[in-house]
């Protein structure tokens, strides 16, 4: 079966500042992507996941390495996969002036769809991601969650086999972030491939059929949601709620290698001086599993996810 994507050894090298050694923003990664399939490509800031994004799409040429997308050279036919996938990037693309309707048609001009479609397409577009109501508003004036529905939708506008969604949920409110979840996974049952970065690790265990994780430009796991979590089984993960002579209560995480026993012994002896009032056995969560791949503690991670940068 052919692949949507088929990464082998891509590397993508920047020099670095006077005096400075060169900097090695993807470092030869490989993995393939399924057609049809959602694959999450996870990382912290700076890990090469927008780099490895701006090579398979053509806006940046690998420093060596190969790949193809939709079975197109990146090398030698970057211009056709253009031609055959969408891109939403971080920050919107799209026209403040034009309005709703206007964006949607303007982007299937620029993809050569032929003038009897496009209202009948952009009206689609507008009715599936629930922005019928704004055909006649100015970009700018919509929500930033209109305006993240509306760049999704711009970038499905000649029908992609293939879409790049980078950090499509980063800044919305819970509500909107939760209808463009909605969004992406019915991209899906379309047989549209998504490849989707994120800095939220729940959004990625709910949408993902597949997950990358990327640090310093290597890829440090590929595997289901599913099996990631199984590989932090053997750790053992306690939630203990306490509370101190003053009748102040907190709940701390533990986590050991070993037995639930041995583990529980561990956490009250960590407690000394603390009543214990609960006791929870968690399951490992895809946090857990990235936490323990990456070394990053969940506050940084928290850190990243509210742009407030780290402790």
């Amino acid at each position: 079966m052919n692949e949507a994507i088929n990464a082998n050894g891509l590397i993508k090298i920047y020099p670095g500042a006077k005096g400075h050694q060169p900097i090695h923003a993807v470092d030869g990664v490989n993995f393939r992507v399924h057609p049809g399939e959602i694959f999450g490509y996870l990382g912290p800031n700076g890990a090469g996941k927008t780099t490895t994004i701006r090579m398979l799409t053509g806006l940046t040429r690998p420093t060596s390495g190969e790949a193809q997308v939709l079975n197109f050279d990146l090398l030698k036919e970057p211009t056709r996969i253009k031609k055959h996938i969408g891109v939403v990037p971080e920050a919107s693309n799209l026209y403040d002036e034009l309005t709703a309707f206007d964006n949607l048609v303007f982007s299937m001009q620029l993809y050569g769809v032929p003038r009897k479609e496009r209202k009948g397409r952009a009206e689609a577009l507008l009715d599936r991601f629930r922005l019928s109501a704004k055909r006649d508003v100015a970009f700018a004036k919509l929500s930033r969650g209109m305006k993240r529905a509306l760049t999704i939708a711009a970038a499905l506008a000649h029908r992609p086999q293939l879409v790049f969604l980078d950090e499509p949920t980063t800044g919305l409110d819970v509500l909107s972030a939760r209808n463009l979840r909605q969004m992406i996974a019915g991209l899906r049952e379309d047989g549209v491939t998504v490849f989707l970065t994120t800095h939220y690790l729940e959004e990625a265990e709910r949408l993902c059929d597949r997950i990358g994780i990327i640090v310093h430009g290597n890829l440090v796991a590929l595997d289901s949601v599913d099996n990631l979590k199984a590989h932090a089984q053997g750790r053992t993960i306690l939630e203990v709620t306490l509370e101190n002579a003053e009748g102040h209560q907190e709940k701390r995480r533990f986590e050991f290698q070993g037995s639930e026993n041995s583990v529980l012994k561990q956490a009250v002896k960590e407690s000394e001086g603390w009543k214990v009032l609960a006791v929870d056995t968690l399951r490992p969560s895809l946090e857990d599993v990235f936490i323990q791949l990456t070394g990053l503690s969940a506050e940084w991670l928290q850190a990243e996810k509210t742009g407030k940068g780290h402790p």
